[in-house]
């Protein structure tokens, strides 16, 4: 059974950059975490922190039950407060060996945009440098062997983000985009209203209306484009990536073990 970890820094980064290959890992039998790096405080333009917290907690909650993501730990670390320090760093680390990682997917560590998010990124990588490491201490005992890790895009990463890999996620995109909409405060109060469409979004419940809703306005990180077509014929066959209209793309990190075609292949039994 192949362990994955997706570790990104606010609920509901996971979902929409990454549900879809969490739903098909979960969907073969193998077992998927999401890890957040802080609690999402920030993200609303009515509610106050501690009670959007706890939302935001129930709200994650949900959206695991829709992908079969099998746990969801978010740190107690308030929004927009982000920094990659050595604490964190050991914690991101133990983290990474209580769950015995064989895959890791994170957030890019450089680049612009959010703050949280590259912070996430930076502390993901060197927590990753120390997995093996016996004498630093974190808890939980070292893994016998690096995990293969893969960088998945946000809103700001696209321009440089590399389609490494692709996965075609039509099979599970209702439960991808379910998994959004259990983030209502998100994907149906925050980003639009930061957006300037919140007049459009559906009412919460209406999952028909809402599913269009998110498919409209988030078509970045659905949709398979002509950039990802190499990568899914690579996976897929030329036959079958014609085909594909909804993919999530990862670039291969250059930390962790490096894994050739074949292991990417065995680690993510998904693809064909």
């Amino acid at each position: 059974m192949l362990r994955t970890l997706v570790i990104a820094a606010h609920p509901d980064e996971p979902e929409i950059y990454a549900g879809g290959t969490a739903a098909l890992l979960a969907r073969a039998g193998h077992a998927v975490k999401f890890l957040t790096l802080t609690n999402g405080d920030a993200g609303h333009h009515e509610m106050e922190r501690a009670p959007l917290a706890r939302r935001r907690a129930e709200e994650a909650w949900r959206a695991a039950d829709a992908l079969g993501v099998v746990d969801y730990s978010i740190f107690d670390v308030h929004d927009g407060l982000l920094e990659p320090t050595v604490e964190l760093r050991l914690r991101v680390l133990a983290a990474i060996r209580a769950w015995r990682a064989d895959l890791v997917i994170a957030l890019h560590a450089d680049g612009p945009g959010h703050p949280d998010n590259r912070a996430a990124g930076r502390l993901v990588e060197h927590a990753v440098a120390f997995a093996t490491t016996r004498n630093v201490e974190a808890g939980p005992p070292p893994l016998e062997r690096q995990p293969v890790c893969l960088v998945m895009t946000d809103y700001a990463s696209t321009p440089f983000h590399r389609p490494d890999l692709a996965v075609d996620v039509d099979p599970v995109l209702d439960a991808k985009l379910d998994a959004c909409l259990a983030h209502a405060s998100q994907f149906l109060e925050y980003a639009p209203w930061q957006r300037g469409f919140l007049d459009q979004a559906p009412a919460q419940g209406d999952m028909a209306a809402g599913r269009d809703f998110v498919r409209t306005h988030w078509a970045d990180f659905l949709l398979a484009t002509e950039q990802t077509r190499p990568a899914l014929t690579r996976s897929y066959g030329a036959e079958h990536a014609a085909t594909v209209h909804h993919a999530e793309t990862f670039q291969l990190a250059e930390y962790g073990r490096q894994a050739d075609e074949v292991e990417l292949r065995r680690l993510l039994p998904i693809f064909g």
